[in-house]
């Protein structure tokens, strides 16, 4: 029963804090956090998952009240015992970036999107760090970043379940006592080739991130290819964020200047510019002439 007592201790501070950093109050939550780890690290069965929650959130406190020092210490423990937590990641990211080391903040936003490749506060502070990083060492920037680590597989696995469980299980509709058919649906065939295709693009996209790590001087090559493999998978946004890079390198890059446009006019955002530029360089690219007399028929 002792044991019990304290866990709801530690379980009542975090809340405490948690209601003081909504309304604003941080240093009060910083105390209330600080409290909660106390507890936490007195009981026998102490979470490793629990205690890295409560640093990341007393790093938030921090960050907010501007003490960018102590948030990055609290992150690197929070890392310590709760590896890859993406928030930790973009808090440390943060505090970095506040604290102008670039390098470091770059490789922190670049590993959060490797477990989720979604999150658009990682995409505008790994486009943020690319140009600040261009402007202060020139082309050659990503030959002094530190390694960026590999994100195992099971640590994306994790996420993608965790998200699957959060999402309503929607009930299959009935037709007399039997399941539904819906003949405009996907057949089976096509199901498995989707399957297929993801798995293939999926390795396609981490031998390239791989790359890009250990070969810099093939930085442009791969920045193109994995572009192409998020456009298979329609990952637009991804696919646009490595055309920017690729292009930050060789702006007359037509590769990326296509795919770029690709993207963009999937996410219904004008793509005009991009094959315009790209028809300069190349004036007879049949591709992009095709695909601005598309785009440009949809005005």
């Amino acid at each position: 029963m002792p044991q019990k007592s304290k866990a709801q201790s530690w379980t009542a501070l975090k809340q405490a804090g948690n209601d003081r950093f909504k309304t604003g109050q941080y240093g009060e939550a910083t105390g209330l956090y600080s409290q909660a780890i106390k507890e936490l690290e007195k009981s026998s069965k102490k979470s490793p998952e629990d205690l890295g929650i409560l640093y990341s959130n007393r790093a938030a406190s921090y960050l907010k009240d501007g003490n960018c020092a102590e948030c990055v210490k609290d992150c690197n423990k929070s890392l310590e015992v709760y590896p890859f937590n993406v928030k930790s990641l973009l808090r440390r990211a943060a505090a970095y970036e506040a604290l102008e080391r670039y390098r470091l903040a770059y490789v922190d936003y670049k590993t959060a999107l490797q477990i989720d490749c979604n999150i658009a506060a990682a995409h505008d502070g790994t486009n943020r760090m690319t140009k600040a990083l261009t402007e202060a060492d020139g082309l050659s920037w990503r030959e002094k970043l530190p390694p960026i680590p590999t994100v195992p597989l099971s640590v994306r696995q994790k996420l993608t379940q965790q998200t699957a469980a959060s999402q309503p299980k929607q009930p299959a509709p009935q037709q007399n006592g039997t399941k539904a058919t819906n003949p405009t649906g996907p057949s089976d065939k096509d199901i498995k080739k989707a399957k297929t295709l993801k798995r293939k693009e999926g390795n396609a996209i981490e031998k390239y991130s791989q790359s890009l790590q250990h070969n810099p001087t093939e930085s442009l090559h791969c920045l193109d290819s994995r572009a192409l493999c998020y456009l298979s998978l329609k990952q637009y946004r991804d696919a646009v964020r490595d055309c920017d890079e690729a292009l930050m390198i060789d702006s007359s890059n037509v590769k990326a200047l296509y795919r770029r446009g690709q993207a963009h006019r999937e996410l219904q955002v004008t793509c005009v510019d991009d094959l315009n530029t790209l028809l300069r360089v190349e004036p007879k690219n049949t591709a992009a002439l095709k695909l601005l007399q598309e785009v440009q028929k949809k005005k």
